[in-house]
């Protein structure tokens, strides 16, 4: 046997395997959002392919649409394929600090301690140009 004969073969096989795994891990994934999809219920804190946190107010299976409450009282409509993630809520209450003094800041990654805080002016200084 010539190894010419052979590298086409092991040429195809090389090229075959990658893209037998990614079509694999494609429809992995879809299947994933597929049941994210059909498992939401009011209730449940999303997340849009846009970036907008909400709360799921109502399902309606008939037309693929959810609706989604992003204020107290102020619901939208959405594709349900507009849904990228359900976000897990954090239920522990956090504590509470009655003394502000005893508070340490973290301030570009420094440890402050919160006397040394002064106010800072938010806003840039502008210039203006005079020409």
């Amino acid at each position: 046997m010539d190894l010419s004969s052979l590298m086409f073969p092991l040429l195809l096989v090389l090229l075959a395997v990658p893209l037998f795994l990614s079509a694999r891990k494609q429809k992995r994934a879809v299947a994933e959002q597929q049941s994210l999809l059909n498992s939401l219920e009011p209730g449940d804190r999303v997340m849009t392919t846009s970036g907008l946190y909400a709360t799921v107010a109502g399902v309606n299976d008939d037309d693929n649409t959810i609706d989604l409450e992003i204020a107290d009282g102020v619901v939208t409509t959405w594709l349900r394929q507009a849904i990228r993630e359900k976000v897990v809520v954090d239920t522990e209450t956090d504590a509470v600090v009655d003394d502000v003094d005893d508070v340490d800041e973290v301030a570009d990654g420094v440890y402050v301690e919160a006397d040394d805080v002064k106010a800072v002016d938010a806003k840039p200084a502008q210039q203006e140009s005079k020409k």
